[in-house]
Parts: C-alpha cells; sequence; structure tokens
C-alpha cells in the first residue's frame, strides 16, 4: 500500500510536473508573445512618432533633413515654440513703442503739470477760453487692448481726441497733425491751434499771453523758425524718401519746429478744407511747412517755443 502509493504519487507528481512544465511554458509563451507584440506596437508608435516630429521639425525649420533624436526633437519643437511666443510678445512691445501709445503713467504726469483734469481742465477752457486734448488714433488692431484702454480712460478723464481714420504710428505724424488740425478746426472755432509734442511743458498763461501780441495777424504760422539739411540715405534717423525734390543741395524750406507750433483760424480752415490733397512728407514739421508754401503766411520766428529758451 505504502509501496503502491509512493509509486502512484511519483507518477502523479511527475506528471503533475509535465503538465506544470507545460504550463509555465504556454504561459511564458504567450507572455513573451504578448510582450513582442507590445513591444512591436511601441517600436512601431515610436517609429511613426519619430517620422512625424522629424516631418514637423522639417516643416518648423524648413530643412530637407533631420537626423535627430525624438528626445532632442520635443526639445527643439518645444523650444521653437517657446521662441515664437517670444517674438510675438516683443513684437507687440515694439509695435506699442513704435505706435506712439504714450502710457497712461506719461498722460498724468502732464495732467499733473499743466494740464489739469476735471473741473481744472473744465475752468481752464471757460476762463482763459483755451482748450487741451490728447490727440490719438486707433491701433492697428482694431479694438484690441491698446484700444480698449484709451476708450475706458477717455470715458474717465474726457481728455482725448481719438482720430478714427488714423492708425496710431511714428510714420504716421504727418498725416496725424493734418486729421488734427482737421477735427480742431471744425470742432472749435478758436483764434489759434497748437500742436504740442507730449514731453513740452507748457505754461498756459505765458502761452497766451505769447499769442495775444498776433491776434491782429489773420495768417500767422508761430513757432521755432528752422531748416535743415535732407537726407537722402534710407539708414538715416531723419531720412526723406522725397529728397530729390529740395533741390541739388537738398535743404529744407523755411518750417517751425515740431515740438510746438501754432497756426491761425484761416490757417487751419485752409488745411481742415484742403486735407484731401495737401501733401505729407516724411516728418510732420516739414510737412506742415509744406502747406503754407504758396499762401500769403506770416512766419513768426517766436523764441519761447524754441528748445534753446527752455529751462530744466
Amino acid at each position: 500500500m505504502l509501496g503502491g502509493s509512493k509509486g502512484f504519487n511519483t507518477n502523479r507528481a511527475s506528471s503533475s510536473l509535465v503538465s506544470g512544465s507545460r504550463i509555465y511554458t504556454l504561459l511564458f509563451s504567450m507572455f513573451a508573445t504578448f510582450a513582442s507584440v507590445y513591444v512591436s506596437g511601441r517600436l512601431w508608435q515610436e517609429s511613426q512618432n519619430r517620422v512625424y516630429l522629424i516631418k514637423e521639425l522639417d516643416r518648423i525649420t524648413g530643412q530637407g533633413q533631420s537626423a535627430i533624436s525624438v528626445d532632442d526633437t520635443l526639445k527643439i519643437i518645444a523650444c521653437r515654440e517657446q521662441q515664437k511666443k517670444l517674438s510675438a510678445l516683443e513684437t507687440e512691445l515694439a509695435a506699442a513703442k513704435q505706435e506712439g501709445f504714450t502710457s497712461k503713467n506719461n498722460r498724468d504726469a502732464v495732467r499733473k503739470a499743466w494740464m489739469g483734469t476735471g473741473a481744472i481742465l473744465k475752468k481752464m477752457e471757460n476762463e482763459k477760453g483755451i482748450v487741451a486734448r490728447f490727440v490719438i488714433g486707433k491701433s492697428a488692431n482694431p479694438g484690441d487692448n491698446m484700444d480698449r484702454g484709451i476708450d475706458i480712460e477717455n470715458r474717465q478723464s474726457n481728455d482725448f481726441i481719438i482720430l478714427d481714420d488714423l492708425v496710431e504710428g511714428t510714420e504716421d505724424l504727418p498725416k496725424k497733425a493734418r486729421l488734427f488740425f482737421t477735427y480742431a478746426a471744425e470742432r472749435w472755432d478758436a483764434e489759434f491751434y497748437a500742436k504740442v509734442n507730449d514731453n513740452i511743458y507748457v505754461t498756459i498763461d505765458a502761452l497766451g499771453t505769447a499769442l495775444a501780441a498776433h491776434f491782429d495777424k489773420p495768417r500767422a504760422y508761430i513757432g521755432c523758425m528752422k531748416s535743415g539739411q535732407v537726407y537722402s540715405e534710407p539708414s538715416h534717423k531723419w531720412y526723406e524718401p522725397d529728397w530729390w525734390k529740395f533741390g541739388d543741395k537738398k535743404s529744407y524750406f523755411r518750417h517751425a519746429s515740431g515740438e510746438m507750433y501754432v497756426i491761425s483760424r484761416a490757417l487751419a480752415k485752409f488745411v481742415s478744407i484742403n486735407r484731401s490733397i495737401l501733401r505729407t512728407y516724411a516728418h510732420d514739421d516739414v510737412s506742415a511747412g509744406s502747406w503754407f508754401l504758396g499762401l500769403d503766411v506770416l512766419h513768426v520766428d517766436e523764441g519761447k517755443f524754441c528748445c534753446s529758451s527752455w529751462t530744466s
């Protein structure tokens, strides 16, 4: 019984061992098959990803070939995306600077220095007959943050002239001057119209006194009169594309410096009526001077409007 029992158990154990071995082998084979399929799938997927990424990199870089790793490709693509975002931000910042959208802090400084706000601004209009406004065009991207910011600020301060037909930018300053005089002449019946840069401190009483001396001059063009060289080199800061119109010696005609100049009512009306045919040059002060060359205009060289007369 014991011997038979041992023999039976041994055979059963042996049979179980063989069966277990087959099962183990079968399971191992199945595992190996699954692993092989899995690894093959991953390799195929990675291969496909590699092809896609390399094609994407080729598309981004514009190169026909690339022999870099997937990791490096991912890093380069990420870098490229960051560069795009940085470039976009730098472009937006540069555009804001170029477009002349003076910051609210700067305008607040002007308001506090001489222009006033609210009741003070209104009092200057009623008692002194002087209307002061910031003049600004629209953003190159209508309705963007710049436009919305100006609209909000204007609702609070009510001291803007917003020129809807002008895209704000340094290259459009001559057009801006022309549109400003047109707008102001049509809106306010004033004796004089003054263009003043936003970095100029204006003493209102002194300005009023200076202009009062010219009330009897109906076609007065008042400012710090100058001439100056015309630059024909495109790389020069003051390049004039129409340089050839100014003669062989390339010298500008007499005109008022752009920091501040004043024109009488008759001249402002002239600009308003003829705005569609008035030529502009590279610079706003030269452009304004050109409008009055063929007219019987009195050029008043006012020393108080010159830089040399300004104190700290």
